[in-house]
């Protein structure tokens, strides 16, 4: 069964040659020697996690984050990464990672790399190194990751030079460390500015996370979405979270989707994590998701995704790079159900188009890369975690082991 572009399943012969599908027909069309009966198995295109946060991964076990929150996670990262980030440590690190999300059928990637100071000759080179080995397994791009603050300073272009020398994206956090940002300040046009000309300059496309708080005063993305108008900047530009959007009335969020629209705008959510993260407070239940709103973004015509974001460090304690069970979660929590729709392709064609890479799609000369589960309806699919899934790889069924996180041990001393 493959889930259909208007989200009801269709039932279907795949025929597989060379690494990619060769043709896609009505089942039973196929003679029957050509293959393998899967009993009416759902049948998914390897997904696609177009925010992640590899370098950051697995760090939780020697720097927990108890109180859960933003604040605590920024404190904690900051510690973390100031004494341990080696190349050697975030390496190993993001490779664990992508053995991971490879095992779980994960085809394309893009991670935020923490470009602080220091850090950024260390992680980008990294990741080049690491995006080489795993050519042919996962496609990855990076994206540049530091407070806005940055783009007020020539560091902002030595940045830029990093990111496009490494075939990057160029982005930001879009909150300034050294300044108050509710209201936004002056500086804030100035530092989107010059990060949007860098970027043109050097033709690169942006990605930024935004309104990532419970503030309904937040209104950045609306601020971005006036400026890439105004500037008319020509690439892909990404923003992460949004969070504050689902908090305003209707007609700002009305306005700020149609600034979007005009824009050309992209939006992922992160669902598991803004939920851990958003509305913690110390005894007291959270009364907000935390996630924005991706229904009324899709009916404006936004391209809308999700994607898996923090896992196992102080952002979030949890996660583990499976974009099977990032999607499930977005269900539950964003209600893309009843009708399920075309909300598949949140995770696997929406995301690929994005970010420009070929995959999430099932249909003739795509290449083979896909998960089949014993599932057979979406309901059977999300009722239950797919422990047994089987992950095609160019036609091939690969080894699906998870790596034990005892392999880190020893960075966690």
């Amino acid at each position: 069964m493959q889930a259909g572009a208007d989200g009801e399943l269709s039932a279907i012969d795949v025929l597989v040659s060379d690494g990619r599908i060769a043709a896609v027909v009505r089942a039973g069309t196929l003679p029957a020697e050509l293959g393998p009966d899967l009993d009416g198995s759902m049948v998914l295109p390897g997904p696609i996690d177009c925010h992640a946060h590899l370098d950051k991964g697995h760090i939780w076990p020697r720097s927990p984050n108890p109180a859960g929150d933003f604040a605590g996670a920024v404190a904690a990262t900051g510690v973390d990464r100031a004494a341990r980030w080696t190349a050697e440590d975030v390496r190993r690190r993001m490779e664990f990672g992508l053995a991971t999300a490879y095992a779980h059928g994960v085809v394309a990637i893009r991670t935020h790399l923490d470009s602080h100071g220091p850090q950024a000759p260390i992680s980008w080179p990294v990741f080049e190194s690491v995006r080489e080995r795993w050519s042919g397994r996962i496609a990855l791009q990076a994206a540049s990751n530091i407070p806005i603050d940055v783009y007020l300073t020539d560091e902002g272009r030595a940045l830029a030079d990093r990111v496009v020398a490494s075939g990057g994206v160029l982005g930001c956090i879009t909150r300034f460390r050294s300044l108050e940002n509710i209201p936004l300040p002056p500086e804030f046009d100035v530092a989107m500015t010059n990060l949007f000309a860098l970027a043109r300059e050097r033709n690169l496309d942006v990605d930024l996370h935004v309104d990532e708080t419970d503030d309904p005063a937040a209104r950045t993305l609306m601020r971005v979405a006036q400026l890439a108008v105004q500037l008319g900047f020509p690439g892909t530009i990404l923003c992460g979270h949004c969070s504050s959007l689902a908090l305003q009335d209707d007609e700002s969020i009305a306005a700020t989707l149609d600034a979007c629209r005009e824009a050309g705008i992209d939006v992922v959510s992160l669902p598991a994590v803004n939920m851990y993260l958003q509305g913690r407070r110390s005894g007291a239940t959270p009364r907000w998701r935390g996630v924005t709103v991706m229904h009324e973004m899709k009916a404006r015509g936004l391209r809308v995704a999700v994607a898996g974001d923090n896992c196992r460090d102080p952002f979030h304690a949890y996660g583990d790079h499976d974009m099977l069970d990032t999607f499930a979660a977005a269900v539950k929590i964003l209600q893309l159900d009843h009708p399920f729709g075309d909300w598949i392709a949140a995770a696997t064609s929406t995301p690929a188009a994005i970010m420009g890479v070929d995959g999430g799609r099932i249909g003739a000369g795509a290449a083979a890369d896909l998960v089949i589960l014993r599932a057979r309806t979406y309901s059977e699919m999300l009722a239950r975690h797919q422990s047994d899934r089987v992950v095609l790889r160019h036609g091939r069924a690969i080894e699906t082991t998870l790596p034990d996180y005892r392999e880190l041990d020893d960075l966690m001393l």
